[in-house]
């Protein structure tokens, strides 16, 4: 950070660090011991996928990586604004296998060059009638929480609206405060309405 930005207020954004990852199967037994939420056993890396071959070349070096001894089978998915999910899932659902293979996911992606079309990474859970994903946001290296309520919307007037559960995203954040580093600024907690896994 140079002089003029100290004298104007302006910050270095915090460098990712996608060890924080791994703080993840902890906050999953505060979620489950408190509030009785499971992993899914599904989690997914979204980004802005580049145009051209270099794309294709990347996707199929991810899916090698992981599927070399038996890892899970990634699936690919674009949402309705255009971003790629890549998605892990891992049967019975183990929160740490999980998140070794969305590190692999991400750190292969940083490493041919995609680091700056990263958004972030998702990890489903759920307690039987509610979804809720823990988002790993790349460029702030923070996490926070995301829970669509009601399925993730309702239908008015022919018109289908989406709701978030604030109160329990606010509970959550409460919860995990010495489990994972959350993003205080909750401007940038995105909806991910279509997410895979919720």
């Amino acid at each position: 950070m140079g002089l003029f930005d100290s004298i104007l207020g302006r910050s270095k954004p915090a460098k990712p660090d996608l060890d924080n990852l791994f703080g993840l199967p902890s906050a999953a037994i505060t979620l489950d011991t408190s509030l009785g939420f499971l992993p899914t056993g599904t989690g997914s890396v979204a980004f802005r996928a580049p145009e051209g071959r270099a794309f294709a070349d990347v996707q199929d070096e991810i899916r090698a990586l992981l599927e070399a001894g038996g890892g899970p089978r990634v699936e690919a998915s674009v949402d309705s604004y255009g971003y790629t999910w890549l998605v892990c899932r891992t049967e019975p659902p183990d929160a740490s296998a999980l998140v070794t293979d969305l590190h692999a996911v991400n750190t292969s992606l940083q490493d041919s060059g995609f680091g700056p079309t990263l958004l972030c990474s998702l990890v489903a859970f759920t307690d039987g009638a509610r979804t809720l994903g823990l988002v790993y946001l790349y460029k702030q290296g923070t996490f926070y929480p995301f829970a669509p309520a009601d399925g993730g919307g309702t239908t008015i007037h022919g018109e289908r609206t989406q709701r978030r559960d604030n109160v329990l995203e606010l509970q959550v954040r409460d919860l995990l405060k010495d489990d994972l580093r959350l993003e205080p600024d909750t401007q940038r907690w995105f909806a991910l309405w279509g997410a895979p896994g919720l």
